[in-house]
């Protein structure tokens, strides 16, 4: 009898072990989240646009709040970005409201390459403004002043190209009516300088580094956006709103009318509800903390206005206990 109940009384505890173990395991996975995560690569922009000047202070916040070392890349920006981060080559990116609709939907630049199915937002941060950037000296002053002239409209595929295009087209005029030049915002700011090329579609937050750095030398002009132009614009491609670039900007004189789309971060659906939840709470959550002029537009309260694309669940948890 005796050793019938040491079987049972071994057996007994054994099992107890397996369930302690089982418990431990689930305890281990439930607390792991983004502990599985070390490192996290932003990518950003060229490093004399807006998104690289953020993309520091981004890097460094998620860092300090998540414990994920986070770096900002330099990158060729929003449609390069969404194509690098399908690749797995980073995990957070900053794109174009525009750019990522289109993503999403296998359009314009996404047409060869089809629908981006699992591309969701962090959430919006300020609007990017489609600034047409010349010299004061250069007799441009109206869109109509392009034609023929060397014009920097970004890289093919970029939002840059997509936002120049677009303007064109509601001017009149298409690529084939300027000498089209593919330039970043520092070489096309240099270009400018050294009489290369005549003007260049800058789209970023204002004051863009690259442009202070030619107004620093130069006297600068930014091409105004009449009233109806701007709204046949928005009728046609929606994702557009007013803006206006105000006096004193790059030295300027008066305010000059003009049109944005917005900046915003995007991920994969599949980054763990818990990262996305922490990458967001770390930016919403300090934005106050952001230097940069374009950190009092970066608010949890208008963070998912005109996204046109789904939010990642982990982003939508933080909005919703604000």
């Amino acid at each position: 009898m005796k050793v019938q109940k040491q079987k049972w009384f071994l057996a007994l505890c054994a099992t107890a072990m397996l369930g302690l173990a089982a418990c431990s395991s689930d305890e281990g996975t439930e607390e792991e989240g983004s502990s599985d995560i070390k490192f996290l690569s932003l990518l950003t922009g060229g490093t004399q646009g807006t998104y690289y000047a953020l993309g520091g202070t981004f890097a460094d916040l998620i860092s300090d709040e998540t414990g994920i070392q986070t770096t900002a890349e330099v990158s060729q920006a929003s449609s390069a970005n969404v194509t690098a981060l399908q690749k797995d080559e980073g995990e957070i990116i900053f794109v174009q409201t525009d750019i990522a609709y289109y993503a999403t939907q296998g359009e314009l630049m996404f047409e060869e390459t089809g629908a981006v199915e699992d591309l969701v937002a962090i959430g919006a941060l300020y609007p990017e403004t489609v600034q047409l950037v010349a010299l004061a000296d250069s007799g441009i002053a109206s869109f109509e002043d392009l034609k023929g002239k060397r014009v920097s409209v970004g890289a093919p595929g970029s939002g840059t190209y997509a936002n120049a295009e677009q303007l064109l087209e509601i001017h009149g005029l298409t690529m084939d009516d300027i000498q089209a030049q593919n330039l970043d915002f520092g070489e096309s700011t240099e270009g400018i300088q050294s009489g290369q090329i005549d003007a260049a579609f800058i789209t970023a937050g204002y004051p863009t580094a690259a442009v202070e750095a030619l107004n620093a030398t130069e006297d600068v002009v930014v091409v105004p956006v009449a009233a109806d132009k701007a709204q046949a614009l928005i009728d046609k491609y929606p994702y557009y709103a007013v803006d206006t670039i105000p006096s004193g900007t790059y030295g300027l004189t008066e305010d000059v009318p003009a049109v944005s789309v917005l900046a915003m971060l995007a991920v994969k659906e599949g980054l763990p509800e818990d990262v996305a939840y922490d990458i967001t709470k770390a930016i919403y959550g300090n934005a106050g903390e952001i230097q940069h002029a374009k950190g009092e537009f970066i608010k949890a309260e208008t963070a998912l206005d005109g996204i046109g694309i789904d939010v990642h669940p982990g982003a939508q948890k933080y909005f919703d206990e604000q």
